[in-house]
Order: C-alpha cells, then structure tokens, then sequence
C-alpha cells in the first residue's frame, strides 16, 4: 500500500470513529433512553461535545476532497516525496484540528485547518502538472 493510500485509510478512520466521544457525552448528560430516543427537548450537550459534533462534520467536508484527490492520483500514478508528506501532514493536521476544536482553541484550530488545507493543495498542484 502506498503512503497515500495509508493515510488515506488513518484518516477515514479517524473521521469514523469521531462520533463516539460525544455520544458517550449524550447518554451521560440526557440518559441511554432519551440519547436513544426522540425527546421533544433534549438536555443541551456539553459545550465540547457540540464542538466535537461540529469538527466532525467539518472533518466529513474535508475528507470528501482529500480522499478524491489521493485516489485520483493513485489512479493517475502519481506518488512523489511531496504526494507523500501532504498526506502525512493531512492526517496529523486533522487530528490536531479536531483536538484543538473540541477543547476551544482558535489559532491552533485555524493554523491545523490551513494546514490541511495546504496539503490538499499541494496534492492538486501535483495532480495539474501532469
């Protein structure tokens, strides 16, 4: 498997798996029945759970493009040096994006998003040399 391709699947994976730590804040602030249920006004969740929620969502939007471009330049054949470090910055850019979002820090939230950001630029850029 190529680097790409295996930051790829950690990142996928990361994203997958995001969902958990604020639905383990839901059952624990509203009940396992109301988590499960449809209450007509639930109990607001932690301020860092809605946080997760919203870096979640943030980090679905974000691998739709990212995986596009690392399985279009698969397809094309192309892997570099460059190819290969964006998607290792990707990977460690999203989780510090979704750990720095989940906790309210802002310039390390927005420095983590440019440099994902950047990465998939970077993949681009290779992708429209060709």
């Amino acid at each position: 498997m190529s680097t790409e391709l295996f930051y790829l699947t950690l990142v996928t994976a990361f994203t997958s798996l995001l969902w958990l730590p604020y639905i383990l804040d839901r059952i624990a602030v509203r009940g396992l029945t109301t988590a499960v249920g449809y209450a007509d006004n639930p109990k607001p969740q932690s301020p860092w759970a809605e946080r997760l929620m919203k870096a979640h969502a943030n980090a679905v939007e974000n691998l739709v493009v990212f995986a596009v471009l690392v399985l279009v330049a698969h397809a094309a054949g192309i892997s570099n040096a460059c190819t290969e470090w964006a998607c290792v910055v990707y990977f460690w850019a999203r989780l510090l994006h979704a750990i720095s979002y989940t906790f309210g820090v802002p310039w390390v939230r927005t420095l983590a998003f440019a440099a994902g950001f950047f990465s998939q630029a970077a993949i681009a850029w290779h992708l429209l040399l060709r």
